[in-house]
């Protein structure tokens, strides 16, 4: 089983979008993929067609309480742990729990292993400890980084906090960077890539944002059934591609479609 972080800490990154449509993609390959929520605005849980108010069903208690994870809601051939706003609870009561860090990471490895091939997490846009929670529990962190100049204010970021990252988990690391929100009409999104290309490595291809991706987002389907001809579609299965390689997987799981 491989966990994967989608992490930055500034909005708009596109964090969100990946998490569902990677999530998505790697379901109609085969992979058995649980997503996780970790964002208390919950536009993946939105966007996938999840909503609850019930705190227990996020993974409040075992961030908390070391409890064990609730039961997922299955959504397009995924299963996802969703979020709501009440999430937020946890940033302070994780501050007054020795260890509360590592209890996502512990009851992944202890209840889903064997379970599910990949799990995705949607960090929120933050370092406060719901992020330390996501990235404490990844194997690797996926980073996409807006061609704007915010994007150069994440990586300060997530430099300056992966260290102390790894000190609760050694072997965590940057799989791969994804430009994101890339208009390839506009100098500064070119000089934008063009330093992430000097700067940055492993380097993803750019996904450039469409409008359709709102589109399916709204209609709570994956672009792949909302417009599997749709050029946003084809940018998902090539980060998808991009992803499975930088983490050591196949383009398809060895089991079958589900």
């Amino acid at each position: 089983m491989k966990v994967l972080t989608f992490f930055n800490h500034v909005g708009g990154a596109l964090k969100s979008s990946l998490t569902r449509e990677v999530g998505f993609c790697l379901a109609a390959r085969g992979y058995r993929v649980l997503m996780i929520d970790l964002d208390p605005q919950a536009n993946l849980s939105a966007w996938a067609g999840v909503s609850t108010d019930d705190l227990a069903r996020t993974v409040h208690d075992t961030a908390v309480d070391d409890a064990p994870l609730p039961s997922p809601f299955p959504v397009h051939g995924v299963d996802l742990i969703p979020s709501n706003v009440l999430l937020s609870l946890v940033e302070g009561r994780m501050l007054g729990t020795i260890g509360s860090q590592m209890n996502l990471r512990s009851h992944l490895h202890d209840e889903m292993n064997g379970r599910y091939d990949v799990v995705l997490i949607d960090s929120p846009p933050s370092l406060g400890q719901l992020a330390v929670l996501g990235a404490i529990a990844a194997d690797h962190l996926i980073v996409p980084v807006p061609t704007e100049e915010k994007g150069v204010l994440g990586l300060k970021g997530l430099t300056q906090m992966l260290p102390a990252y790894r000190k609760l988990n050694p072997g965590l690391s940057v799989a791969l960077y994804v430009p994101t929100r890339y208009d390839k009409r506009n100098l500064h999104d070119r000089e934008m890539l063009a330093f992430y290309e000097q700067n940055l490595r492993p380097l993803a291809s750019p996904v450039p944002l469409r409008a359709v991706w709102k589109d399916a987002q709204l209609a709570r389907e994956p672009l792949s059934v909302y417009d599997p001809r749709s050029e946003a579609n084809a940018h998902a299965a090539r980060v998808t591609d991009e992803i499975l390689q930088a983490v050591g997987l196949s383009a398809e799981a060895s089991h079958g479609a589900r």
